[in-house]
């Protein structure tokens, strides 16, 4: 498969508040639950156009979300919507506890996730999200490239009888898929083949790896593209293959490096296909409130620092 980013880009917000919308209205069963960030997360939609399904539980995402568990056990599937900093790092408890031990049908969407939240400082920030809700046993953690896939991956979660994390950001980003795309929890799919290296890339990192892969084919070298959007669980055979063909294998996330998508396919390795890998990802470091291409600069997640870990990559492989 060969793609090639759209010019068109659209935030994963309005595609997921659209998505919503249309599932709380088709399924009596689904509700809309937010922790007052409605305008934010673009849950407000849901508000006033069919308010009867959607719980304002304010500024309280431990109670949200012992809420939703509240709400599963009747047989009822709340979706339940707030930053992903606050999801992932003040709700834990309740969602290790009341979520995933007892395989609870809670869908848990962590909005402006990652680096680039805006301007919003560093307190609204999620580094360490992915390698949080992967660590929790039970866990589907998703993280979704474009707008479109995010209404893909919210059919399939809504189908899946059990807790699942999805993650969202908060820009807009290129259109990489079709209103065809066929979305399925523990699957990747290539988006461009390649011989000599391949990128392994999840969420918001995923176009910025096509633009690499674009750039460094007018250099010679041939990367392949494979899209994670389902971390756990992941897809072994795919990366397998890739170490096989390629021999070399590079991922990127917009995440730390430690926990999130990298740490998963070297665990995949090491055990199945041992080859040489470099992550790129957020190093050991917290991070700050900054414009979006000066943070991506500055904590090694561009396309061009992409660029180069392949060519570091390339130096370690066996041929």
């Amino acid at each position: 498969m060969k793609t090639t980013l759209s010019k068109e880009k659209v935030s994963m917000r309005d595609g997921f508040a659209k998505k919503l919308l249309q599932l709380s209205i088709d399924d009596k069963k689904v509700y809309a639950l937010d922790g007052d960030l409605a305008t934010s997360t673009k849950t407000d939609i849901v508000a006033i156009n069919n308010p009867e399904k959607f719980l304002q539980t304010g500024i309280a995402e431990q109670n949200m979300m012992s809420v939703a568990a509240g709400l599963a056990t009747t047989g009822l599937q709340p979706w339940a919507t707030t930053f992903a900093a606050f999801l992932s790092k003040r709700a834990i408890d309740q969602i290790q506890v009341q979520v995933a031990q007892p395989k609870l049908d809670v869908k848990m969407i962590g909005a402006y996730s990652g680096l680039l939240t805006g301007l919003t400082g560093k307190t609204h920030q999620a580094l360490e999200d992915i390698a949080i809700f992967r660590s929790l046993a039970n866990m589907v953690v998703l993280a979704p490239a474009d707008s479109i896939e995010v209404e893909k991956a919210m059919e399939a979660a809504h189908q899946y009888n059990g807790p699942v994390y999805i993650r969202l950001a908060r820009d807009n980003y290129p259109i990489i898929f079709s209103e065809d795309y066929e979305f399925q929890i523990g699957k990747a799919i290539t988006l461009k083949e390649g011989n000599d290296i391949t990128i392994i890339s999840t969420g918001t990192e995923t176009s910025r790896s096509i633009e690499a892969a674009e750039l460094l084919e007018v250099e010679g070298i041939s990367a392949a593209v494979i899209h994670m959007p389902s971390i756990k669980p992941i897809d072994k055979e795919a990366i397998v293959k890739a170490a096989e063909e390629t021999g070399v294998i590079v991922t990127a996330e917009e995440h730390s490096i430690y926990g999130g998508l990298g740490s998963a396919v070297a665990e995949v390795l090491v055990e199945e296909r041992p080859v040489p890998m470099l992550r790129v990802g957020v190093k050991d470091r917290n991070s700050e409130s900054g414009p979006n291409e000066e943070m991506l600069e500055k904590y090694e997640i561009s396309t061009n620092h992409i660029i180069n870990v392949v060519k570091k990559a390339l130096k370690k492989k066996k041929y």
